[in-house]
């Protein structure tokens, strides 16, 4: 009896299978969403397209190296730019910023960079940089909101217990003496 009940609850290898995948589907979303989510990630990709464009690498094969690593929004700039710089389009149109993306100063700094003939890589070495510097502004002010915040519930709890464990017991001490002593 005991081994058809457990035969009846056990599932089958089809029911295994598809749990392990659904467990590998979501563990891939996530690492998908972390990198979504970095606010590193863009200062990375701009490193590693400044290092390709510094290493001799031509803007559009620097930008397609770039894009499978980069996030979702600058891999998409860096695609359609390597594609239309692939086909021969001008720096202008290939670099041309689309509506709702945060990619314009790599944009504009490409544009410059191909109509005055300066040197991109250092360029995108600094956004990076400033990237870089960005993100960490954006911890240190999230840490110090979270700070803030902490303190109120702290407050909350210890302020109670002060007065109830150090100033309670002091006053009822005081209290005690100046009744036995007969001043009042």
């Amino acid at each position: 009896m005991l081994l058809a009940a457990a035969l009846l609850v056990t599932p089958g290898p089809l029911v295994i299978r598809r749990r392990m995948r659904g467990a590998s589907d979501t563990s891939a979303s996530v690492r998908r969403s972390g990198l979504r989510t970095d606010p590193l990630a863009t200062a990375s990709a701009l490193d590693v397209f400044a290092v390709c464009l510094a290493g001799g690498m031509s803007v559009s094969a620097a930008a397609a190296a770039t894009a499978p690593s980069a996030p979702e929004r600058l891999g998409a700039v860096l695609r359609r730019a390597a594609d239309l710089l692939a086909l021969g389009a001008d720096a202008d149109t290939a670099w041309c910023p689309q509506p709702g993306e945060d990619t314009d100063a790599l944009a504009r700094l490409a544009r410059r960079s191909a109509s005055s003939g300066s040197a991109l890589a250092q360029g995108v070495a600094e956004l990076a940089e400033q990237s870089r510097q960005d993100a960490g502004h954006t911890a240190a002010a999230a840490a110090e909101r979270a700070s803030v915040l902490i303190a109120g519930p702290l407050g909350l709890c210890f302020l109670p217990a002060f007065v109830c464990l150090g100033i309670v017991p002091v006053v009822a001490g005081l209290a005690g003496d100046v009744f036995a002593s007969g001043i009042l």
